[in-house]
């Protein structure tokens, strides 16, 4: 057996323990197994891709895992401006079917329409906003 097919049998291995495990440690060495495939692959010697392998795995474990670690844990991203009241709940000042009405959400109040074109929701019902369009929001009870 070819000296790079045993490097690709090992990326995969490592591919698939990654899936696994996910702690993104084995990623970066199936990487530098995938590299080593590529040195053999072209005729290199086992010395070389014993190198290529050692020095592709600590380049990899150095410089890329830091970075997939920091986006995995980053915080989610905050959503701001109308994104931020879809999800949120309301109250109805007036009423509201498809042709509009108002709504009060956190304190102000805003043109609405129901978000089911069949929904009529009478004032003082709780409403849920599905979605902000323009200036209106579309609710449902």
């Amino acid at each position: 057996m070819s000296a790079w097919v045993i490097w690709v049998i090992v990326a995969a291995a490592l591919a698939a323990g990654e899936v696994l495990t996910l702690g993104f440690l084995l990623a970066p060495i199936a990487l530098a197994a995938a590299l080593t495939a590529v040195v053999a692959l072209v005729g290199g010697g086992l010395a070389l891709q014993l190198a290529a392998f050692i020095v592709a795995s600590l380049a990899s474990l150095a410089f890329i895992r830091p970075i997939a670690k920091r986006h995995l844990y980053a915080p989610p991203r905050l959503r701001s401006g109308t994104a931020a009241l879809e999800g949120t709940r309301g109250v109805v000042v007036e009423r509201v079917d498809a042709d509009g009405g108002r709504v009060k959400i956190g304190g102000e109040v805003w043109t609405a329409r129901a978000f089911a074109e069949h929904q009529v929701i009478e004032p003082g019902a709780r409403v849920e906003v599905a979605k902000i369009e323009g200036a209106t929001a579309l609710v449902y009870e």
